[in-house]
């Protein structure tokens, strides 16, 4: 019998049952790609007079600047009214915008219209995030990508993912796993089988669909063996919580062979010289897997580009950004590349992986299957964020949360 089909396979839904949506903005300010322009602009809004503070802020239904909110989980940010606001920037923080864009968040809860509290309340040490990226027909880039940094959910193609986090309390406590799952492989499969090994096997199986997410699972001890180790190499690629930094062997490393200039405005691919050219300035060498490699239908590394070059409009907090292409822009993309193009390196052990669960002689384990284990359906608790508030919140005006 061959191994579970595309439709008979269960969705990552029904896997890590907690999900929260895409964190909703509102205003395109306060994230930037470096921390200094941000401090730029938070300075020039508590500068600003009362009327033109309002005209910067860029209210919204969920925020203006007299709305009252507490604070974001994990962060100490003033809770008074934006209209009263002073002093200095709170720190920025790092976040995922977006596949492979790790930005600047400035973290206060009055700038940012729906900021999915739940989330920052389990992030940090011992999370990972999986985050299910828009079904785009036709796409060949991944549907599930990691983080060990929060990340905003967004798709580059504007259809909205989930957000999954691995553990529901902070510090990698309880399992964002259907109840009983774990122990189920760990029965199929003749080992232990934990939380991780699953987010591992995720991201080296899952296979995009208009009805969400699926992943394969197999009883077949070798195959999961060899999508475990898979999932890792992806992982550790993908989201480098531990600062390492990828390198492709010597002679095939990414180098800027002519200087990027000051203000570049185009980037374009030589695919002759595997060069890529930032206006006059150019990079190589570049596999043309990297510079092909999307996202949800969308070039990962132009996006980059993109959202580093766009000149906000004029006279709007989007328009304060550095007046010279960073360096540390230029250290990002040659990382970027790195990373893209060792995550192509890895498409046709996808492939050979998605062709041995089609064929093996195993049946997998079905939809049907954790249904008459009774893994299947899940309770709704474990559709719900746990309660992990084991610490003060501040409320709006200095009082305490209560959750």
């Amino acid at each position: 019998m061959p191994g579970v089909t595309h439709d008979e396979a269960p969705l990552l839904g029904d896997l890590m049952p907690w999900s929260v949506a895409p964190l909703r903005p509102g205003r395109g300010w306060p994230m930037g790609p470096d921390a200094a322009t941000l401090r730029a602009r938070w300075a020039a809004f508590v500068r600003a007079d009362p009327a033109e503070r309002e005209r910067l802020f860029s209210p919204s239904r969920s925020r203006t600047l007299h709305t009252a909110v507490a604070q974001l989980p994990g962060h100490q940010g003033a809770t008074v009214p934006l209209a009263a606001a002073s002093g200095a920037c709170p720190d920025p923080v790092r976040v995922l915008h977006g596949p492979f864009d790790e930005q600047w968040l400035i973290p206060d809860h009055r700038l940012i219209d729906t900021a999915r509290p739940e989330l920052w309340r389990v992030a940090g040490e011992g999370q990972l995030f999986l985050v299910e990226q828009g079904y785009v027909t036709g796409s060949t880039g991944p549907a599930v990508l990691a983080s060990a940094v929060l990340p905003d959910g967004r798709s580059p193609a504007g259809r909205p993912g989930r957000i999954r986090p691995l553990f529901r309390r902070p510090g990698g406590l309880e399992p964002n796993v259907a109840p009983g799952l774990l122990d189920h492989l760990s029965s199929a499969l003749g080992q232990d089988v934990g939380a991780g090994d699953l987010a591992a096997w995720t991201l080296a199986v899952a296979e995009a669909s208009p009805g969400g997410c699926r992943v394969p699972l197999t009883s077949d001890a070798g195959i999961w063996a060899r999508g475990t180790e898979l999932g890792r190499r992806v992982l550790a690629l993908q989201a480098r919580g531990d600062g390492t930094r990828p390198k492709l062997p010597g002679g095939r490393r990414p180098y800027v062979r002519a200087p990027l200039p000051a203000r570049p405005a185009e980037v374009s691919y030589d695919p002759e010289e595997e060069a890529l050219c930032v206006d006059a300035g150019r990079i190589s060498p570049v596999p043309r897997e990297a510079w092909d490699f999307e996202v949800s239908g969308v070039r990962v590394i132009e996006l980059w580009f993109e959202r580093r070059t766009a000149a906000g409009e004029a006279g709007s907090l989007e328009a304060i950004r550095p007046a010279e292409w960073p360096q540390t822009w230029t250290s990002e993309l040659l990382e970027l590349i790195t990373v893209l193009a060792l995550l192509a390196e890895l498409r046709p052990l996808h492939t050979e992986l998605a062709t041995s669960l089609t064929t093996s002689a195993d049946p997998g384990i079905s939809t049907d299957a954790l249904h008459q284990a009774g893994v299947l359906p899940v309770p709704d608790t474990a559709r719900r964020p746990a309660s992990v508030l084991d610490h003060h919140e501040e409320g709006p005006g200095g009082q305490f949360a209560l959750l």
